[in-house]
């Protein structure tokens, strides 16, 4: 019998998504076909930050959806070989979601995904959200229903409502950031975004932009605390009147120097790390503290080719960068 697993302080209602993935030299041509090495793996946004939270420490509860086929078996036997407690919705129409990866030469990459079963997630299974629950994440590889219910589940029960838009969804609209505390978006991201919300500046290279100036276009989101992700540029973090225990209002943080070989996931690595430091953290803890973390687990999972299994844990991070 599995050992009872212990209340969860995040709770991650999201995607899985089975990956297949090709590494080669570099990006091939319309028409090219380019010889490369081929893996497989879990991902999907929602099941990457799981992971990537599970393995800092913190007791994490994922909730998505499988399709009732081999591809959903394989995503509970590794769910189980990690000790990641999960809630399985298997959907009877649908496939197990999977992807198509390129990685090349520079670590960059191309993805293509079904998103299958995850489309069918209940929005009622963010009902399941437990009290006690310190972080509520989730992304957009869902129905915007169940991401909705999951925001204002965590807003229900006082936990904080942590949204990564991603990848961005067309039909977003003002009202679902309204149930968010805190946003992850990437820079591309962030620019699809602000044209969603009407806002005609050019952000497409938001680490040129000024920080007074890309704080006051975070703000236009209405959105309590931003943090951009940027890559090789680090991340820009951007909070309205409650600075969560910052001493200012905005900033940037440079990136960690690391050899990155694959940036697939970097950014589910970022936000199910910040989830993890943001639950374990004590209440008077900076805000910056558990940004500093999360850049350094996202930057150790670009070391590794795939995505949930790339996931440093707590202790390599320590190992590397110290306490």
């Amino acid at each position: 019998m599995n050992a009872p697993q212990p209340r969860p302080l995040v709770t991650i209602l999201g995607s899985y998504v089975q990956d297949h993935c090709w590494t080669t030299d570099r990006f091939p041509a319309v028409g090219e076909t380019r010889v490369g090495r081929f893996s497989t793996g879990p991902g999907g946004k929602g099941f990457n930050q799981a992971v990537a939270s599970h393995r800092q420490g913190v007791a994490t509860r994922f909730i998505g959806a499988v399709g009732a086929d081999p591809l959903g078996d394989t995503a509970r036997r590794f769910a189980d070989s990690e000790g990641l407690d999960c809630l399985w919705q298997q959907v009877e129409s649908r496939p197990t979601a999977t992807s198509s990866i390129v990685v090349d030469g520079a670590g960059r990459n191309l993805i293509v995904v079904d998103l299958a079963a995850n489309l069918a997630l209940d929005p009622a299974v963010a009902q399941q959200v437990e009290r006690g629950v310190r972080v509520v994440l989730t992304q957009l590889e869902t129905s915007l229903a169940s991401v909705a219910a999951a925001l204002a589940r965590a807003r229900e029960i006082g936990a904080l409502a942590f949204l990564n838009p991603a990848p961005m969804h067309p039909e977003i609209t003002p009202e679902l950031l309204a149930l968010a505390d805190l946003i992850t978006p990437n820079e591309t991201e962030f620019a699809l975004l602000l044209a969603r919300l009407g806002v005609p500046d050019d952000v497409s290279r938001p680490w040129d932009i000024d920080d007074l100036d890309l704080h006051a276009l975070c703000r236009t989101t209405g959105v309590p605390t931003v943090v951009i992700t940027l890559g090789e540029h680090g991340c820009f973090v951007s909070h309205g009147r409650e600075h969560r225990g910052d001493d200012r209002p905005y900033y940037r943080l440079p990136p960690e120097s690391v050899r990155a070989i694959d940036t697939t996931g970097a950014g589910d690595a970022f936000s199910g790390a910040l989830a993890a430091a943001l639950a374990f953290a004590e209440p008077d803890s900076a805000f910056r503290n558990a940004v500093i973390h999360a850049n350094r687990v996202a930057a150790m999972s670009t070391e590794s080719v795939g995505t949930a299994t790339a996931m440093p844990t707590l202790a390599q991070v320590r190992a590397r960068f110290g306490r």
